[in-house]
């Protein structure tokens, strides 16, 4: 699994018009799944993902993670996170799972987010066409891959 995390003051992600996600202070993630992925590494990055300490605490040190500030989280597939470019200019997908396998493996990842973090999270709707705004705190990005985890 791929993920690109960033630290928001808010975001949002809207459907055919409706708003369907909504935060303000926290993380959006977005998250790609390729078929070598499993639960194990869904379990690593969400721990990973929820105790990472990229919030500032009372003297602006980036100490506190998402948990300690109360802060929210919304998660967005993102298949393109797989893109290979090697080849001329078009990006190939072929590493991103197809929906009957990205499908179970997202709904485990948010499931697992969810009791990492200890309560509900919010989520864009997969497979479909998403507008995601964000106001980037910092900025901060971060991008980490459960299959390099030095």
């Amino acid at each position: 699994m791929k993920t690109v995390i960033q630290r928001v003051s808010s975001a949002s992600v809207t459907v055919e018009g409706n708003k369907i996600a909504d935060i303000q202070k926290g993380l959006l993630v977005l998250v790609g799944i390729e078929d070598a992925d499993n639960q194990e590494d869904s379990i690593w990055l969400c721990q990973k993902i929820c105790n990472l300490r990229i919030f500032g605490d009372e003297n602006d040190v980036m100490n506190l993670s998402v948990k300690d500030i109360d802060g929210e989280i919304i998660i967005v597939s993102q298949f393109t996170l797989h893109a290979s470019t090697k080849k001329g200019n078009r990006p190939s997908y072929l590493k991103a799972s197809k929906p009957e396998i990205a499908i179970p493996m997202y709904e485990k990842f948010v499931s697992q987010m969810e009791k990492e973090l200890g309560r509900k999270v919010q989520t864009g709707l997969f497979g479909a066409d998403m507008k995601v705004a964000l106001l980037n705190d910092g900025p901060v990005t971060i991008i980490m891959d459960s299959k390099n985890r030095e």
